[in-house]
């Protein structure tokens, strides 16, 4: 490779990072304008925190199916870790820590921490598998915690922290609470995550991402994903490398669970099941595998689309998937992709470098 033409690689790249920073930091702008405006109705300012949450999601996942090329279905398994063990830990902690915006925070990293060694535990053993064999054992994974989250139950009384599985064994003491009740989940939320939060997790997931594909590690999951015999033959560890992909997945997984949790009064094990698994791999097979802007922009507007379709009742799911298939269809035309890259400044000018640097 010339320098020219690394030179021009760097560029490109660059554009592409700035242009997705600023798409989020605008869009970011212009919902709060419209929030402050009044222009904004109660349902699309209460959908603002999930979109943020589904948008680290398809980040998560894309880091694993798009820049590591391995087939995930358990990501809701990871995004219920977090979202359990970080409302359990706000509500353990509301008394030591008043002010909500803190509490949040040490939510999101409890859930983030906790969903991370799911994440490395679970890898042990899977990573060395690929493909089909790969995705179903996932898929498992997913369907284990769920189950395993509404058999569960956790309290907290002046005595400490009791727990118990199958049946409320918890014996609490009078005054204590009965924090996570199996298959009823955790009621009695404190609604604590705000736009600003979620807007804030974004952007870390972004620079986590983006740091990570221009990393010697980023180029090592390129490498794995494009000709793994090969990436194997010249000494890239691909089990290492698979884990710090697939740990890293999780942990931004579980930030996005503790994040959306919040965002509601209760929460059960049944609403992380595998139709959220498939729901944020079509995020990244909708705005392409690798396409960090694209997952983003189809994170938000398929979270948004059932909700301005739900006025059409029996016929909602229909337009729905209609209107899924027409976008992947015209995504994947090249017609319209040079159309859609001609009004985006940024794309342009990365397009025109890429074709030049090659």
């Amino acid at each position: 490779m010339t320098i020219k033409r690394f030179v021009n690689l760097k560029r490109a790249e660059a554009r592409r990072i700035f242009a997705t920073y600023a798409v989020v930091t605008a869009a970011y702008g212009f919902m709060q304008i419209l929030s402050a405006t009044g222009l904004l109705s109660s349902t699309m300012r209460g959908m603002l925190v999930p979109v943020c949450a589904y948008m680290v999601m398809a980040i998560a996942l894309n880091l694993v199916v798009g820049i590591l090329g391995e087939l995930s279905l358990g990501h809701a398994g990871f995004m219920s870790v977090g979202a359990f063990t970080g409302v359990a830990s706000a509500i353990m902690l509301q008394n030591l820590i008043p002010f909500a915006p803190a509490r949040l925070a040490v939510a999101m990293l409890v859930g983030s921490g906790f969903a991370a060694a799911a994440g490395f535990l679970i890898g042990i053993p899977v990573l060395r598998l690929k493909g089909d064999y790969l995705a179903i054992v996932t898929l498992a994974f997913g369907e284990i915690i769920k189950s395993v989250f509404n058999n569960f139950y956790l309290g907290m009384d002046s005595g400490g922290i009791s727990f118990s599985m199958l049946s409320d064994k918890t014996r609490l003491l009078p005054g204590g609470r009965l924090i996570i009740a199996g298959p009823m989940g955790i009621g009695g939320i404190q609604k604590i995550s705000t736009f600003t939060v979620g807007f804030i997790l974004v952007m870390i997931a972004l620079a986590v991402m983006y740091n990570l594909m221009n990393s010697r590690a980023g180029r090592a999951f390129m490498a794995i994903r494009d000709v793994c015999i090969a990436a194997e033959s010249v000494g890239i560890n691909i089990t290492r490398y698979k884990m710090m992909a697939f740990v890293t997945s999780a942990a931004l997984a579980g930030a996005a669970g503790a994040l959306f949790a919040m965002n509601y009064s209760t929460i059960v094990a049944n609403k992380f099941d595998f139709n959220t698994s498939i729901l944020v791999l079509v995020f990244v097979v909708l705005g392409g595998q690798g396409n960090i802007l694209g997952s983003i922009v189809a994170a938000a507007a398929l979270t948004i689309l059932p909700e301005k379709l739900r006025q059409f009742a029996d016929y909602r799911m229909l337009l729905y998937a209609v209107v899924l298939i027409a976008v992947m269809l015209a995504t994947n035309n090249a017609a319209v992709k040079g159309f859609l890259t001609r009004f985006n400044p940024f794309l342009r000018r990365a397009r025109e470098e890429d074709e030049h640097a090659v």
